[in-house]
């Protein structure tokens, strides 16, 4: 649904002096991308129903990741496989977050400090569950990175899934011996966690100033981790609020003026209370820009026995010694359903470039002159 503020026009407002907020590339490009998502200059094509001839002109999108208007079909279709890799146990949301202490470092080399993130929370974890006092067994984890916090500053830190559980040396399952109480205890994540994170950080030669390190280490760090959820069901919803969220979506934003941005946030140190920022243009972008992810960089990482290595042949015969149905995946998308009719399919009766859509084909369906 298309709302009445959109961060695109905010794009708009700034795109004269954007190479004055000291963007790279590729930064820019993707900005730029956005502004142009869904307009005439990426062209389009033109849909009509099977049953009842109803006919919708729709304008290509840019499909970039951090666009707000591009992600609802990668998120559906994401979640719509993953609903075959799932196990019928127990899952924990696990949170690792980074001191503000290393704001500055994740400014200046982003991909280098979240790959350590990554790598440290994935290493906390198989301490934990190859130790037999809680587990014994291989575990696995899907962890998605979010950079930001309700009001676009920076706040690094990854949501994970991690199942109550993992699979002994005869691959057969083997649950926590918490008795689904909890997964591991937080405070021992969080020491092991800012082990494993500094030794990384300290090897990598980021950082090797004695009193950044000195802070890093004389301050607990925080892990946080929720009850398992009641169900697989539960998990995928969670999935899919998660994995392809961008740092604000167009119906956060209340208002755009000549000079500002004023958008909704909620404000989790007074229990989560619905707020309003008003920021300036370049403050708003400043801000969007910092979680804007280099092309290559992969925030969605599956680990264990919830990898890709997983998936092929271990992954189906676990699935049968639990008793896992998989049931049949239709081919046919719920986008592709006519919006007026309901029962007919949307089929593409031709696409055209940044030039429009052929006069002949206008006069054949007037309505579309006025989509």
């Amino acid at each position: 649904m298309r709302t009445a503020f959109e961060l695109s026009q905010v794009i708009d407002r700034v795109l004269y002096k954007i190479h004055s907020l000291g963007l790279n590339g590729w930064k820019i490009k993707t900005l730029d991308a956005i502004r142009r998502c869904r307009t005439a200059v990426l062209g389009g094509h033109i849909d009509v129903c099977s049953d009842c001839g109803y006919t919708k002109l729709s304008y290509n999108s840019c499909r970039n990741r951090h666009c707000p208007k591009c992600l609802g079909d990668k998120s559906n279709k994401w979640i719509h496989n993953q609903t075959r890799n799932l196990l019928p146990v127990p899952y924990y949301h696990v949170v690792f977050t980074l001191p503000q202490e290393l704001n500055s470092l994740c400014l200046g080399a982003p991909c280098e400090i979240y790959n350590i993130l990554f790598d440290s929370a994935w290493k906390t974890i198989q301490v934990f569950s190859s130790d037999p006092k809680y587990l014994g067994a291989k575990s696995g984890m899907i962890a998605v990175l979010h950079t930001w916090g309700q009001n676009l500053s920076l706040h690094p830190h990854l949501h994970c899934i991690i199942p109550a559980g993992g699979v002994d040396h005869n691959e057969n399952w083997k649950f926590t011996r918490s008795k689904g109480r909890y997964l591991f205890p937080v405070k021992a994540l969080s020491q092991v966690f800012r082990a494993k994170f500094m030794a990384l950080l300290i090897q990598s030669g980021l950082s090797n100033c004695p009193t950044i390190q000195k802070s890093l280490w004389s301050k607990p760090w925080i892990v946080y981790a929720k009850r398992p959820f009641a169900s697989v069901h539960a998990v995928i919803e969670y999935l899919a609020r998660y994995t392809h969220k961008i740092a604000i979506s167009n119906h956060r934003i209340c208002h755009i003026d000549d000079s500002n941005v004023t958008f909704r946030y909620k404000d989790y140190r007074q229990k989560g209370i619905v707020k309003k920022l008003t920021l300036t243009h370049e403050e708003f972008i400043r801000r969007f820009s910092m979680h804007i992810m280099d092309k290559r960089f992969v925030r969605i990482r599956h680990y264990g026995i919830l990898s890709s290595s997983w998936k092929r042949g271990k992954l189906q015969s676990l699935q049968s010694k639990l008793h896992v149905r998989l049931s049949s995946l239709s081919s046919n998308s719920k986008y592709r359903i006519c919006p007026c009719c309901k029962s007919g399919t949307m089929i593409t009766l031709l696409t055209f470039d940044s030039r429009g859509p052929p006069q002949a084909i206008l006069l054949q369906y007037p309505s579309l002159c006025s989509a």
